[in-house]
Order: structure tokens, then sequence, then C-alpha cells
């Protein structure tokens, strides 16, 4: 290690090192140091007013104070120099490493057993793993010797530093330390209840007003705290759903994150019945009831208020638990946000504006076909038009629609509830899924009487819907007199902006993309892939966006629908008229850098494989 003091990790050092390496420039070096007392006032202000005492230490680090400027970066446009950057700049000036904190893979077991709260908080130093005989810590000055001499003492093991960004070492302090004592402190408070013992659940509020961590650090109720811990780490990661699992000996919680679940905490088997209740309360389910049931959460993050599904079964070592986080941000978008190519988003957008006929997205589960039906009647919403919906459940409550829930118990299942919708004076109708004979006829029904009626069909492509119509008994002409267009998609991880690289494609990967003579073109055609960085937490993808395609059924199609033509003639002849397959519109998306080519063949496999 360099010899320096702790003391002379200064802001004036920080400046310097990111001056030298051509990331900040001289006159914002000047600013920072004339600036320096206001803005360490103004910071330990705001800090005060936020009772930061969960996220905070006594000390502002100087990577925080220079952060705090949002000084521009002086080697691209439009960044600014910002915690990550500065702590990267920091560590190779000083030859250390820099780690991005990823909250998913951090060790709260090590973490928790090797340090004391107070004293990470303090230090603002956070264990990461253990190495060849050394333990790898996140540390926020590189120059505290002292620090790493006091770890070496306390654990007998060898210290080897890493540089991290202060926020991110406060942030995971707060989460692990604090979910892991609600834990501890909930194992300890349940202990083996008594039979029959339930909490009271008669005074329920259908909104949850979520407290923020430092308040959740005073909590006195371990179990309410370690609940809303999880919710908070949830929002902050962008996960779509957790999942509360029991097991023989102890319950996992994981996260999907971009389609893809990952392993967040292990907690004891004790805690599992008294998080599961609190769930349920929150979501106003029965506690005591051993089946199946769905509840809702509506709570906000900020500004921006959040609905959680929450879906509950018993299993052979307790209840299962699923919440899925329902963003409007994410469910309810603009059309172009969407992932459509401009001429499939204009086509989509000439379909809405038709006064009747309708509209069928198709798609596996988890393909984005809500985000799509939302966005479409978002489009349409306006005073002059009734919208209503028939869903089951109802993912997410919008006020400019009409939302009924599906329920055949009360008479107001899909093909029930249209029947009633129908003398609603609607405009238009959403019918979250055809399941059965009776929705079908219903929902064709509607669209030839002057009603648009969008609606979803479990198909791998587009002219599969119209195959699934005909098992569902809708004779063809009326198929043909009321399909105004199909539109099948999935949802394809997109390459991470932040590791992006180009890559040339070998001959195979050619022949997949469908190219004639690929041996011609091997070496030569150049797609993006990520090569893993602290944004996307080494994955390679950050984010999702829609692989559409879209089907206008013309004139000829028409005919042939109501000529009983079969899947595949369908097929050959709005390929001929121009379809872009879901296969054909991926491989666009991976010529434009959005995604990768392996993601875009895994997508659309299934499509692929019935043509």
């Amino acid at each position: 290690m360099p010899a320096h003091r702790a003391s002379d990790f200064s802001l004036e050092f920080v400046a310097e090192a990111l001056q030298r390496q051509g990331i900040l420039r001289d006159d914002d070096r000047r600013t920072a140091f004339a600036r320096e007392n206001v803005q360490r006032a103004k910071l330990l202000k705001d800090q005060a007013v936020r009772g930061g005492r969960a996220l905070r230490r006594a000390d502002l680090s100087p990577i925080e104070l220079l952060a705090s400027f949002q000084f521009p970066d002086a080697r691209r446009d439009n960044e600014v120099v910002d915690e990550d950057k500065a702590t990267q700049a920091v560590a190779h000036a000083v030859g250390l490493g820099y780690r991005k904190i990823d909250p998913l893979k951090l060790d709260a077991q090590l973490i928790t057993r090797t340090l004391s709260r107070p004293f990470a908080r303090k230090h603002a130093v956070l264990p990461l793993e253990r190495r060849n005989g050394a333990l790898v810590v996140a540390a926020a000055n590189p120059f505290d010797r002292e620090l790493f001499e006091n770890l070496h003492a306390l654990t007998g093991m060898a210290i080897e530093p890493v540089l991290s960004a202060p926020a991110d070492i406060h942030r995971a302090i707060a989460e692990i330390y604090g979910f892991r004592e609600q834990i501890r402190e909930a194992q300890t408070q349940v202990g083996a209840p008594a039979a029959g013992e339930v909490p009271d659940i008669g005074n329920l509020e259908q909104f949850v007003n979520l407290s923020g961590l430092d308040a959740l650090e005073a909590s006195s109720e371990p179990v309410v705290a370690a609940v809303e811990y999880l919710l908070h780490y949830a929002f902050e990661q962008r996960a779509s759903d957790i999942h509360v699992e029991p097991r023989r000996e102890e319950s996992i919680i994981r996260m999907r994150i971009d389609g893809v679940l990952h392993p967040v905490y292990r907690i004891p088997k004790v805690v599992h019945g008294a998080i599961s209740n609190r769930l349920k309360i929150m979501s106003r389910l029965d506690i005591s009831a051993r089946r199946p049931q769905d509840g809702r959460i509506r709570t906000a993050r900020g500004d921006t208020e959040m609905e959680l599904r929450v879906s509950t079964i018993p299993t052979a070592f307790g209840d299962k638990i699923v919440v899925r986080i329902l963003d409007q941000q994410v469910l309810v978008r603009d059309l172009s946000e969407l992932g459509f190519l401009s001429d499939e988003r204009e086509q989509f957008e000439r379909w809405l504006e038709r006064p009747h006929g309708m509209v069928i997205v198709t798609g596996p589960t988890g393909s984005g076909k809500t985000t799509t039906l939302y966005s479409a009647l978002q489009a349409l919403a306006s005073p002059e038009i009734n919208i209503v919906t028939i869903e089951d459940p109802i993912e997410m409550v919008h006020e400019d629609f009409n939302q009924i829930a599906a329920n055949p118990k009360t008479g107001t299942g899909f093909a029930e509830a249209l029947r009633h919708v129908l003398r609603q004076d609607p405009d238009v109708v959403m019918v979250g899924e055809v399941r059965d004979a009776e929705t079908a006829s219903q929902a064709v029904q509607a669209a030839l009487t002057g009603h648009l009626v969008l609606t979803t069909l479990h198909t791998s492509d587009t002219v599969g819907a119209v195959a699934r119509l005909r098992d569902l008994g809708v004779p063809g002409f009326l198929i043909s007199a009321t399909l105004t267009g199909v539109v099948a998609q999935r949802l394809v991880r997109q390459v991470c902006p932040g590791c992006a690289e180009d890559v040339l494609l070998t001959a195979d990967q050619v022949a997949d993309l469908g190219v004639r003579h690929p041996e011609d073109h091997a070496g030569k055609l150049v797609a993006r892939r990520g090569v893993g960085c602290p944004k996307c937490r080494f994955t390679g993808f950050y984010g999702r966006t829609g692989i559409f395609e879209v089907l206008t059924v013309n004139p000829r199609l028409r005919h042939l629908v109501a000529d009983g033509a079969t899947p595949e003639v369908l097929g050959r002849t709005a390929r001929q008229d121009g379809l872009r397959t879901l296969r054909e519109h991926a491989v666009l998306k991976v010529a434009a850098g959005a995604t990768s080519f392996e993601e875009a063949m895994r997508s659309t496999a299934d499509a692929e494989g019935q043509r």
C-alpha cells in the first residue's frame, strides 16, 4: 500500500487523480476546491433531514463529495462524474482493484459474522469474499492502513482491500445487516407459536406505506421490517417477481431480474410462517387458510405508485409465495417504447384507429402481452371513449379503464362478463384471454357488432391464432369478417450499453440467421455482446425489449381464412405479402446491436421450430 495516512484521502487528492486521467476538467477541479465547505455543509444538512442513520456514517467520503457536484465527464458527452467513475479512477491511481458491489452476490453470513454493523458503518468497510487465504474487503478509503491492520488482527487473515463506491458500501450495510438482524429478532420472537395463534387482521389498509430504510432500523416489529427491507431491495434491483420458497430446513428467497431468477437470501425455516403471514396480511388474505389464494398490495416508491400481486399456494413444507411487482412505468408505456420497428408500429396503430374488429396478441406466459395491451388501451384512452377490460386477475388498476375481475363463481367469467359488458355501451373491450369456446364466440360477436376487441391467445406465431380460434369452434367466415390483425411477441434481454463490444459472427451463426451462402459472410457480419460490467451485474444484459411478428389480415388472407386454408398456406401467403417473422425481427435487433445473437436464437426457437 502507498505510504499515506487515512487523512491524506482528501477532495484535493481525488480531484487531481481524476484530472490526471482526463476525467475532470481543470475548471471543475477548481470549482470543487472553492465550493468544498459549502457543498459539504449542504450534504450533511440533507443527511440530517433524511435522518440518514441507516445509510450513512459520520464522515463524508471525498468521492461522495466530488460526485455530488455532478461535473460532466470530460471524456464522454452527456455523462457525469458519478461515484463509480470517481472510485474507479482513484483505484487506478493508487494501484488497487475496483469492485462494483453486486447485492445479489454478497455473502450475508460472511459479512455479519466477520464485522459488527457499527464497525462496518463507522469505517465504511464490507467483507466480500475469502480468496486464497485472504479476506477481500471493500473499502471507501484506500489509505486507511489502521483499518486494514485492525481487520487482520480481528480475523487472523491477510486483508486484500479493493475500492468500492461509498454509497454502495453503506447501502449494502443497511440492507444486509438490517434484513439479517430483523430475521434474527423475528426468529427469537416467533420461537414456537402456540397452536391456533394468529395475528389480528381486523384492521387493514389497502394502501401500504413502506417505511424508509432509516425508519426500519428503529422498527420494533422485526417481521414487518424484514418484509419491507425485502420489498425495498426488490424495487432497487428492478425485480419483476419475488419468490419466497419453503424447504425442509430453511426458506429461500429468489428474485426475477430481466427474466432470470437469482437466489438472494436464505432464512431460518421458523421465520417462514411469520414472513408468509405478514405478506398475507398486507394483501388482505386469510392467514389461517391452507389453500391457494391471490391478493394485492398497493404501495409507493418515491412518487411512483406500485402494485404488488401476491399469490400463495401450499407446498409440502409450507406456503410458497410469489409477489409480482407491477410498476406502471413499465407496464404502461408509449407504443414507441415497446420495441416495434417503425413499420410494425404504424400497422398496429392503424388497427387501433378502426372502430371495430378484433386484435389478438399471442405469445407464451411472460412474453409481455399484458404490457402491449395496456399500452394500446392507454393510447386509445380519452374522455370520448368507454374502455372496459375483463381480466383474471386485474394486472394493474388503471383509472382510465373500467376493469372487471373475471370470476366464474360470481357469474363473471370471461364469457358471462362479456355478455354484460356489451350492455354497458363500450367502445373498446379488452378480454384478458380467450380460454374457451364460449368466450371466443362472445368476443367475435362483440367485434362483429361494432366494438373494438383486444385479447390474447397462447400460440407461438400469428397464423396460429387463426387455427386456435377454429379449434375453439369459431367458423372461418366469422374469423375472416372480424379479425383485424395479430401480433406475436417475445421478450429478449438487451445488450448492456455499458459493456457492449462488437463480435464477428461465424459461418454457423450466419447460417442460423437464414443468410444464403453463409460461408461468404463468415467473419464479416458484426453483432454486439455484453462482456459484463458492474451495471449489468456481469451478465452482459440490462433491461428487456420486445420482438414482434405483426400480421395484418388483408383481403387476400381474409379470403383464405374464410375458405379454411391451413396455417401453412396462411403463413406462406403472409410472408409473400411481406410478413416479417419473429426470427427475422430478432435478426434485425441483433444487427442494430439491441440484443445478442444467442438471445435472439433462444427467444425465437419455439416459433421457428413450428415452421
